[in-house]
């Protein structure tokens, strides 16, 4: 990758935690007031990059960011953690010499070297990812990506089958709702995201009494980014209705 990804609190499990199913993802935890994070980071992001995408670099503003920060229980930055299959895989606090920075990547980048089922996953067709789930019926990139496609496909019911083989997560709500939606009127709407504020908008008022308005809502809401500031007021305004 030719540079670091930022992420966010409200990126993180799709950024890291997800893509790490996928890759192995290195987090540098810094802060722009921190010296020794100014010396480390460029060191770090060309170890990163030489690996030519078997390692893939994020960083995190601890001062912006304190779920995260809590998550790792960050004690002192720079704070670099590295993550495979949802896991921290190894660690190390401190500007090290860049040295130390190549060996704990080139560690990594070897114990990350892709398996058959990690190259079936990133093929992503139908076919690929069923061979994957042969092989690992728990590899949870291959289950949300087959129930995305099943989903578009007309196969909700399948689809959320699938999603029900691994814990939840922020992307298997996400599919989840998308297949639920699939069901019903509001498919084509979830994927235009100025036409689900607009529906989310006209459940407010039904949310209360009706329990199938209330998943419809539920569900619209998964489907807009994890960024988008339309989440929390919509979040707010159903606690309003039932609270």
């Amino acid at each position: 990758m030719a540079s670091a990804t930022d992420v966010t609190d409200a990126t993180f499990e799709t950024a890291v935690l997800a893509r790490s199913s996928q890759v192995a993802v290195v987090v540098d935890l810094w802060a722009p007031w921190c010296g020794p994070c100014r010396t480390l980071g460029p060191i770090i992001e060309r170890v990163v990059e030489e690996t030519a995408g078997a390692v893939e670099l994020v960083k995190v503003n601890v001062d912006e960011n304190p779920q995260i920060s809590a998550a790792f229980q960050v004690q002192s930055i720079p704070a670099v953690f590295a993550l495979r299959d949802r896991k921290v895989v190894d660690a190390f606090v401190g500007a090290l010499p860049e040295a130390k920075v190549r060996e704990f990547v080139s560690k990594l980048a070897t114990s990350a070297a892709p398996s058959e089922v990690d190259l079936l996953v990133a093929a992503g067709d139908e076919a690929s990812l069923r061979r994957a789930l042969e092989l690992e019926p728990g590899h949870a990139g291959a289950v949300v990506a087959l129930a995305e496609i099943v989903t578009g496909a007309g196969n909700p019911s399948e689809a959320l089958a699938l999603l029900a083989r691994i814990p939840e997560s922020a992307e298997t709500r996400r599919v989840a709702a998308l297949a639920r939606l699939a069901a019903g009127d509001d498919a084509a709407i979830a994927k235009e995201p100025a036409e689900v504020v607009t529906r989310l908008e006209s459940l407010l008022d039904e949310v209360k009494g009706d329990e199938a308005a209330r998943q419809r809502f539920l569900d619209l809401l998964e489907t807009l980014p994890p960024e988008d500031p339309e989440r929390a007021r919509f979040r707010r305004a159903l606690a309003s209705r039932l609270f």
